[in-house]
């Protein structure tokens, strides 16, 4: 489903798209569920039939016992229904989280590194996480319990017409008070769900900010402060929980007072009837046995309406998880296809034909322009800040899909990305190198090390290639991280290497130890495309491309310094 398709739907119909999908699993809860209604109705009969056969009728137990073997049978029967609408529920439950998650994992992959990016990190894992878990009850018991709380109740309506209809209309009168409360009460969980999430959402992120700012808090003694900004927006996430709880609460208390005047109301009239004091309609007809099996069934009646109330805030959950994944969702995306494929003869690795670029709230920031990078060349690419730099580099990874033009590459191209801002884990330099080569040897890894300048500095570490980073590489200067990142880019066996501003805010030392770095990949043949305007940098490049306002403004071809 596109994006723009996700636009028209609403949370409702997107559930329940999702929910035709599992339509088996869903019609198989209900069928277990209304099987077990079923049996709850041979159960009372059983009882009831025994309850009056002893009293009134004199019978021994011995001969009861065929009737007690068939109570004891209906409920083992209904035991094992009540599992099988349970699993069922739940498989179909599980299978549309998943679904959920591959939907939102894959829009996400269609917008990219850089659209996605946009979206905070915490808000998006609370999406993948915790709101889809949101569905689990709606999916798997609020479903299958709406479909049963119009069968079950119609099902024991009908055995109490037909025992007594002056109480089967008691119980029918009664019955639409329940939905009405409901419908009252989902109104404002609805909305209360949906600031609840928004503020699990701002809670997460604004959490994650502080840690990871947590060094310059402390230099600055700003964590009391940071700590009391977090300590309120938690609590204004718990005065939401307890909001959405107390409706809960207050709605559950109010339903149980209707349903359970409504049963009082049947055992009034039928412990009436059978003393004699009423004298209208089939009440002088009552039997133990009619009256005691109205009287059990009436309970049995309204049960489905008040599971189905209790798990009626399962749905407000879902409703509010859904509206933030639909608006999600229905951001627009180009997926960047790479386009057609280069064949393995040309010596151009990727080649962007006429392309253009447009960003959301800076209109187009970059083309039309042509630009090819040819194996085992190093292209610099040079321009003023916002020139389009930084989204040329992430047209030719793939990483976004040109407005127009056509962006070609070859089939088994292998490209490696870095900036000025390398991604590093909480874990071992070991465990960050092979972040690009999982199954590389512990001499692949000093190797690398090696090519990248850092194998001096590592054998002085007392756990050497196993010495821990902090979070985002702390523990590591701006030039070692750079270098971290350049032997990652050693082990990837990368035949494109694309670099942005890879020495911005490095001191002089670090950044000539990162460009001898470079100068080896150059050398083993990789082709680099850098952009920067670094003088140190512009040194290596074969091939100079400047930008200016996202055109070309002008090309040169030379040699690298070193050779």
């Amino acid at each position: 489903m596109n994006s723009d398709a996700r636009s028209d739907l609403t949370p409702r119909r997107w559930l329940a798209a999702h929910a035709a999908a599992q339509r088996r699993w869903l019609g198989l809860a209900a069928l277990a569920g209304i099987a077990v209604g079923a049996l709850t109705v041979v159960q009372m009969t059983l009882l009831a039939w025994i309850v009056s056969r002893l009293l009134v009728a004199g019978d021994s137990l011995a001969a009861l016992t065929w009737a007690f073997v068939a109570l004891v049978a209906a409920l083992l029967a209904r035991a094992l229904c009540q599992w099988g609408q349970e699993a069922a529920g739940q498989e179909a439950s599980l299978n549309i989280r998943q679904s959920v998650r591959d939907e939102l994992l894959e829009h996400l992959d269609a917008m990219g590194p850089v659209r996605a990016g946009a979206r905070h990190s915490a808000s998006l894992a609370s999406q993948l996480i915790e709101q889809v878990e949101a569905f689990d009850g709606y999916f798997a018991r609020f479903l299958p319990q709406l479909r049963l709380s119009v069968a079950i109740p119609l099902l024991i309506l009908v055995v109490v017409l037909w025992l007594d209809w002056l109480a089967a209309l008691f119980l029918l009168l009664a019955a639409p008070l329940i939905p009405l409360f409901m419908a009252l009460v989902g109104m404002g969980a609805e909305r209360l769900n949906r600031e609840q999430f928004a503020a699990v959402t701002r809670l997460a992120g604004h959490f994650l900010d502080r840690v990871r700012g947590i060094a310059t808090l402390q230099l600055f003694h700003q964590t009391r402060e940071a700590g009391a900004e977090v300590h309120a927006a938690a609590d204004r996430y718990r005065r939401l929980s307890m909001r959405t709880l107390r409706v809960a609460f207050l709605s559950s208390a109010v339903l149980e007072f209707f349903a359970s005047v409504s049963i009082a109301v049947v055992a009034i009239y039928v412990g009436f009837g059978l003393l004699g004091y009423i004298e209208f309609g089939p009440a002088e007809d009552l039997t133990l046995f009619s009256g005691l099996l109205v009287l059990l069934l009436a309970p049995e009646f309204f049960q489905p309406l008040r599971s189905l109330a209790q798990h009626y805030h399962d749905r407000a959950a879902a409703l509010g998880a859904a509206d933030g994944m639909l608006a999600l969702l229905a951001e627009p995306v180009r997926r960047a296809d790479g386009g057609a494929a280069l064949p393995s003869s040309d010596e151009r690795l990727v080649a962007l034909e006429g392309v253009t670029l447009s960003h959301p709230g800076r209109g187009q920031v970059l083309g039309p322009l042509s630009v090819a990078v040819a194996a085992g060349e190093t292209l610099v690419i040079a321009g003023p800040s916002g020139a389009g730099k930084s989204a040329l580099l992430q047209l030719l990874a793939g990483f976004v899909a040109p407005d127009e033009g056509e962006r070609c590459a070859q089939a088994t191209l292998r490209i490696a990305w870095m900036d000025q801002r390398p991604v590093l884990i909480h874990g071992s330099l070991a465990d960050n190198l092979r972040l690009a080569a999982p199954d590389a040897s512990e001499a692949e890894l000093q190797q690398a090390l090696e090519r990248a300048g850092l194998a001096e500095l590592v054998a002085a570490l007392p756990k050497g290639i196993d010495t821990g980073l902090g979070e985002r590489g702390s523990g590591l200067s701006g030039g070692q991280a750079q270098r971290l990142a350049l032997a990652r880019v050693f082990l990837s066996n990368a035949d494109l290497v694309l670099l942005d501003e890879p020495t911005a805010s490095l001191d002089a030392e670090s950044e000539a130890r990162v460009v001898e770095s470079l100068r080896r990949l150059a050398e083993e043949g990789r082709a680099l495309v850098i952009a920067t305007h670094h003088p140190a940098l512009m040194a290596l490049a074969s091939r100079r491309l400047e930008l200016d306002g996202g055109a070309v403004k002008a090309q040169a071809t030379g040699v690298r310094l070193h050779e």
